[in-house]
């Protein structure tokens, strides 16, 4: 030693202390980083003097610049008195700051209970590469959801390479053990993480996503990558990105698919319901009741023309977000009101809030202090030739913008509310000669085939409706086949009957040509949408090969088939397509099925399964029940059925049921 400097000149021949080859500075610390020793190449290395840093910190003396980084070091050493530990340090010297890198390994045993009695660190000047690679991984972290890591998968030690990093410090703060870390995973990953950990104790690399709490308790979603390092003191070094805010995307993304696929049923479900009213209250209940909550409105309500007023339908009520319930009785070529200004031009108007449509509409000042509405949209309803029905007036309690999708569904379903409206306004007047159209309609005798047994059945509802739109038909087929149709069209009266109609003989027209049923359909929905009449029917259509029993259905929103035997019945659902009317460019799966000897096939329409009291899975079951009892009679079953009807007599039905001969 060279007196007060303490040189340390020896550790560089006692392999267990010095481990830098080359000439580099040197400090002995206590275990409080207190330096007892320096040797030569200090003062040349820091341009300090050695007498002057004795008994001073050593991260404060060398690293000033960065005394964290220096005394985790220091910590680091003094906990794993086997290993070697490195890292980039800032010093100071020739006036000008230096990263270099500091290497630290822990004095033999000396303190109590066998504890270090102090570190020895080695300075150096960095690689070139050492260097590039800390100003890259400082670039990559710094403002970055990233941090890079390495285990020593020894002792289980968790350490950052060249951090703290910002995530770093979020996730495990002053934690440094793998269990500790550990313990922070959700506990539905853990069992993965663990079994990947494992596995890389074995030499594997490792790579998992898992959820795990913050320092603050926040849960983050993670994506952990690491190599496999063997040797001596086999490691994992490795990256972790925080992928919360992509996963929480995809989560949104995927809520957002779900709801807007909930939305489109409901929508098909209701629009069904609009086409199929037979009151007006029925009509404009939907619109009230039903369609407004698809767009979050907080109220709405419709005003029908009668007599050159405005008059609420169904009447108004005292629900303070319903805007314009104030209207009934106004004339309904006041333009100075929003409702008469849409009758009278047929143009949607949408208010995104109080001060707009006071702007436009001065006169509803003293209407609008009696509603707490905030936004509004106004659709005309109008039929045939435009002529203008009514208005629905959908409002919202805070201020809303329709978007461009809400406006064309809104005019959509208010369409589909006019013709709704013409329709039961005209079925009174229809129905004595839709009656005469439906027995002209409806085939005067089916087909009779020799290994086929067939009845069918058609009932008017007693609801007020002579005739619907319920229909059934049997089709020879080239080859021994047998096309089976039956349908329901939505609505009541000589509409209804002319598309039934229609329908019948566009499917005989196609069916003749076409072998696949999912083509028929398709062919006749196209037929429909065509006619620009909006005009909707579920219907399913199947072709029986009679020497196979092969059956091909393709479905257009009809109840599913009963098969059934003397001893149980199944339910045959067959994919399905929209109904027929709806989209012109719709496509109809084909499902396969074959009916044995002595298997007897049930088509209905849904008047006989469901009703607003009795469920479709209740009404099948009990036609299926009742079926299985007289399977081996068809016209027995048909008639029986018929009296039965589990749903009632509040909508037409039209059933066919069809046996296979046995063959003895």
């Amino acid at each position: 030693m060279n007196g007060a400097t303490g040189s340390t000149d020896g550790f560089a021949e006692r392999p267990d202390i010095a481990f830098a080859s080359a000439p580099a500075a040197m400090v002995v610390a206590d275990r409080a980083g207190g330096v007892t020793l320096t040797n030569r190449a200090f003062a040349d290395f820091t341009g300090q003097d050695p007498g002057g840093v004795l008994g001073r910190p050593w991260p404060e003396v060398v690293a000033g610049g960065d005394p964290d980084a220096a005394w985790a070091l220091h910590r680091a050493a003094l906990g794993d008195t086997l290993a070697q530990h490195r890292s980039l340090v800032v010093t100071s010297y020739g006036g000008i700051p230096h990263r270099v890198v500091a290497e630290a390994r822990a004095l033999p045993a000396g303190g109590p209970e066998g504890t270090p009695s102090g570190v020895v660190i080695v300075f150096r000047e960095p690689l070139r590469e050492e260097e590039t690679l800390r100003v890259i991984s400082e670039l990559r972290t710094e403002n970055a959801d990233t941090a890079l890591w390495t285990l020593d998968l020894r002792t289980g030690r968790l350490q950052e390479l060249f951090g703290p990093s910002p995530l770093g410090r979020l996730l495990v703060g002053k934690a440094r053990g793998l269990e500790e870390v550990l313990a922070r995973v959700h506990r539905d990953d853990i069992a993965r993480v663990r079994d990947a950990m494992e596995a890389s104790q074995q030499g594997r690399d490792y790579e998992q996503r898992f959820r795990m709490f913050d320092e603050v308790g926040d849960e983050r979603s993670l994506h952990a990558r690491a190599r496999y390092v063997g040797g001596e003191r086999p490691r994992l070094i490795g990256i972790i990105d925080d992928v919360t805010e992509h996963v929480q995307l995809i989560r949104r993304l995927a809520d957002r698919r779900r709801i807007e696929a909930a939305q489109g049923r409901q929508v098909t479900d209701l629009a069904a319901k609009l086409v199929s009213a037979t009151t007006v209250d029925e009509v404009t209940g939907l619109l009230t009741d039903e369609f407004a909550p698809i767009f979050g409105g907080a109220g709405a309500s419709v005003m029908l023309v009668e007599d050159g007023r405005l008059r609420a339908s169904p009447p108004a009520t005292a629900d303070p977000v319903e805007p314009m319930g104030m209207a009934d009785g106004y004339d309904a070529a006041d333009i100075s009101h929003p409702m008469g200004a849409v009758v009278q031009d047929r143009q949607p108007r949408f208010f995104e809030s109080r001060a707009e449509i006071l702007e436009r509409f001065p006169a509803v000042a003293e209407v609008l202090h009696r509603t707490s509405a905030q936004s509004w949209a106004t659709i005309p309803i109008f039929g045939d030739r435009r002529v203008a029905l009514g208005v629905w007036q959908v409002a919202w309690g805070e201020p809303h913008h329709a978007t461009p999708d809400e406006r064309a569904l809104m005019l959509t379903l208010a369409g589909l509310a006019g013709q709704a409206l013409q329709r039961v306004r005209r079925q009174q007047e229809e129905q004595q000669l839709a009656d005469a159209i439906q027995q002209r309609m409806l085939p005067p005798q089916i087909e009779e085939f020799p290994d086929l047994r067939i009845a069918v059945r058609y009932l008017p509802s007693r609801a007020g409706w002579r005739v619907c739109g319920d229909f059934y038909d049997v089709i020879r087929l080239p080859g021994r086949r047998v096309g089976l149709v039956v349908g329901d069209v939505q609505g009541h009266g000589v509409e209804a009957a002319a598309a039934m109609g229609q329908i019948r003989v566009a499917f005989r027209a196609y069916a003749t040509n076409q072998v696949d049923p999912g083509v028929v359909l398709a062919e006749t929905n196209r037929l429909l949408t065509e006619t620009g009449e909006i005009v909707f029917a579920t219907c399913g259509y199947l072709v029986l090969d009679l020497d196979t029993g092969e059956m091909q259905a393709a479905w257009a929103g009809q109840p599913p088939a009963v098969i059934a035997t003397p001893s149980g019945y199944d339910l045959w659902e067959p994919e399905t397509g929209p109904p027929v009317g709806v989209d012109a460019d719709s496509k109809y799966p084909v499902t396969t099925r074959w009916l044995r000897a002595g298997d007897t096939l049930l088509m209905c329409s849904d008047g006989l399964v469901e009703n607003s009291e009795v469920a479709m899975e209740e009404g099948l079951r009990m036609v299926a029940e009742d079926l299985c009892a007289k399977s081996g009679d068809v016209e027995a079953a048909a008639t029986s059925l018929i009296e039965l009807a589990p749903a009632g007599r509040n909508d037409d039905i039209a059933l066919l049921i069809a046996r296979m001969a046995d063959r003895g």
